[in-house]
């Protein structure tokens, strides 16, 4: 039987969220219990279970899971170490091993390590050596690093934007690794950078422009010489050094066709930049346009983006709708635990006055509401996505006249609408639902809207770039330096001389 190590780290991060997250921040399982949670849901590992499961030849050996309850700010220095001792430990007590599968993120940073996926690939070679295959899989939105290159045998990459092939990835990567097991392949990484970050529609790959570049490594990828192909935007959100957004071509042994492929498509992504950010509105106009509206609204909030790394707790829009006593309804979350708190002790039915918002970020001055209680819970959920389970802490609805707010403890993505009827609210009968994520699903939210808004306010995920305040990625950086040159330089990675 060979034996092959299940892994997994997940979570993206936010340098311009002032609030760290935290080893609680994190699920955290370990054995048997990490596949038996994956292998019902449409997961990487799920996706990877399904092709590794085939073969009576494997043992699989569930190791160590610290998947982030939703993205954060960057993690503290005791939370990362904490998670890393407990993730190399589940390494060494499952020797010997055949192979490895990590499934990581690429955006998650601590306060002293910056690339944490690589740091966590580079101790695993220490201990399982330079001869067991390892193979990663990685959000498009992930850093790509050299580390994480030297120390991956393969890489596989979501295709998708929103992320609809989690699943798919999973399977990507299991069959990578069975090949590499089975002596098949010899995989050899192209990786092109460039000095762009990009945030916008347009990347939207069903329809968006950026699904030219996409489509062109997935072709690479299902080429005779190819193994794996993908094109990495990066987080622009998490400030660090090797920020960029990234082509990668694995190509099996000769790495000529993916060279001069990873050049086309990377001219062909540079040529597109400016028109790959996202154009906004401001807080102001969108609530004109908003309140003059006969039809649904989308009010879109990515500044303060969770599932970007965004705390939450923006009352940008709230406070605009305050300000000009807008009577159309509106459905808008807050990660609001002191006003949870409140509710709590108020009861069902009860009417209040509590500040609300700016609980955790101070760029946010909490505002005062009056209203009344109309639902309590613990905020235990199911995604409708794809069936995660989520916690968002004890919860409440607040109905202020036309406002309604549903309230959490703590964060969880808001990229569909499980948060909202987990709380018994449909956003298709309100007339305006503030949408705190950039890019979702249209049939969540956005089908059969009179107008989608995207909005520029404050926030530590927001799509004005140079709002942002980068201090760490490498200069100069398009569009932080809009005379940024470029010359495609791929560079190539290769594991195959120590097998």
């Amino acid at each position: 039987m060979r034996r092959i190590l299940i892994n997994e780290c997940k979570q993206e991060i936010s340098s311009f969220n002032p609030v760290l997250s935290h080893y609680e921040d994190f699920y955290i399982e370990r054995g048997q219990a990490l596949l038996d949670y994956h292998l019902p849901i449409r997961t990487e590992i799920g996706g990877a279970l399904t092709v590794l499961n085939q073969s009576p030849d494997l043992q699989l050996i569930g190791g160590y899971c610290a998947r982030g309850i939703t993205s954060s700010g960057t993690l503290s220095a005791a939370g990362f170490a904490r998670i890393a001792k407990e993730f190399l430990d589940a390494v060494r007590a499952a020797l010997p091993l055949d192979g490895i599968y990590f499934c990581l993120h690429g955006a998650l940073a601590s306060e002293d390590v910056e690339d944490a996926e690589g740091y966590l690939l580079e101790q695993t070679r220490k201990i399982v050596g330079e001869h067991i295959p390892i193979v990663t899989s990685l959000d498009l939105h992930g850093i790509l690093t050299d580390k994480i290159l030297l120390h991956s045998d393969a890489v596989a990459v979501y295709h998708t934007n929103p992320h609809i092939d989690f699943f798919e990835t999973g399977q990507r990567a299991a069959r990578l690794l069975l090949r590499l097991l089975d002596g098949e392949i010899n995989p050899v990484h192209v990786r092109l950078r460039i000095p762009a970050l990009v945030r916008g529609p347009e990347l939207i790959t069903q329809t968006g422009l950026f699904r030219s570049c996409v489509d062109r490594a997935i072709l690479f990828e299902n080429s005779p010489q190819g193994l794996s192909g993908g094109f990495f935007i990066g987080n622009p959100f998490t400030d660090v050094a090797e920020l960029a957004s990234n082509v990668l071509l694995v190509a099996d042994t000769d790495p000529g066709p993916a060279v001069e492929e990873a050049k086309a498509i990377a001219n062909e992504f540079w040529g597109l930049k400016a028109k790959l950010q996202q154009p906004l509105i401001s807080v102001e106009e969108s609530i004109r346009l908003a309140a003059a509206a006969k039809g649904r609204v989308v009010l879109v909030d990515a500044a303060d983006a969770t599932s970007s790394g965004a705390s939450g707790d923006s009352n940008a829009i709230l406070a605009e709708l305050v300000r000009t006593r807008c009577q159309r309804t509106s459905l808008i979350p807050l990660v609001d635990a002191p006003a949870v708190r409140a509710c709590f002790a108020a009861g069902i039915g009860a009417t209040l006055t509590l500040p609300v918002g700016g609980s955790l970020d101070p760029r946010f001055t909490p505002i005062e509401i009056t209203g009344q209680v109309r639902l309590l819970s613990d905020g235990q959920m199911r995604s409708e996505s794809h069936g995660e389970a989520w916690n968002a802490g004890p919860s409440a609805v607040l109905e202020a006249g036309p406002i309604t707010l549903v309230l959490t403890t703590r964060a969880v993505s808001l990229y569909d609408r499980t948060p909202f009827y987990a709380c018994g609210q449909d956003p298709a009968r309100f007339d305006m639902t503030v949408v705190k994520s950039p890019l979702c699903q249209p049939q969540f939210f956005n089908d059969g809207a009179e107008l989608v808004l995207n909005i520029d306010a404050p926030g530590s995920t927001s799509a004005n770039l140079l709002s942002l305040g980068h201090t760490r990625c490498a200069r100069p950086l398009y569009p932080l330096d809009p005379d940024c040159p470029f010359v495609p330089e791929p560079r190539i990675f290769s594991r195959k001389q120590w097998r």
